[in-house]
């Protein structure tokens, strides 16, 4: 099973395209206002809103061989520990061995936002070269599982 944190995932039709080929199905998980899928693979999963509630419903669900597409570090972290295997869109994969060196970088940079709110910028825009390292990285760990 792939579990996609869909909200704001850029990939979700990389994701739909290699679940397609390998026949995986896919939750697509969200607070709503992603247009459904007429792919009987992909069932499109509407959480309460709320900033953590996808997190918690894919978190809940995840375990040994599935495949779990997110930005979201502590996610991530949590679905490592599960057991799946984690997927960031921009093709990079985040395991047991460097999830808590993230989880580092994403507190050293919540609190340097904070100590500096005029600190202006975000990270670099996401590109062509970014779908296709997701695709192939995808192909890959679904080879593993």
């Amino acid at each position: 099973m792939i579990y996609v944190d869909a909200d704001a995932c850029p990939v979700k039709a990389e994701v739909e395209a290699v679940a397609t080929r390998w026949q995986t199905p896919v939750a697509m998980v969200s607070n709503g206002g992603i247009r459904p899928s007429a792919n009987p693979l992909v069932e499109m999963v509407y959480v309460a809103e709320g900033a953590d509630a996808a997190d918690i419903w894919i978190a809940e669900r995840c375990g040994a061989g599935d495949v779990v597409v997110t930005g979201d570090i502590p996610l991530a972290a949590r679905a490592v520990e599960a057991g799946a295997m984690v997927l960031k869109p921009d093709g990079s994969e985040l395991s047991a061995r460097n999830v808590s060196e993230a989880l580092a970088a994403r507190d050293l940079m919540t609190d340097l936002r904070a100590a500096d709110p005029f600190r202006q910028g975000g990270g670099r825009p996401f590109s062509r070269g970014d779908r296709s390292r997701f695709r192939e990285a995808l192909e890959r760990m679904l080879r593993r599982s």
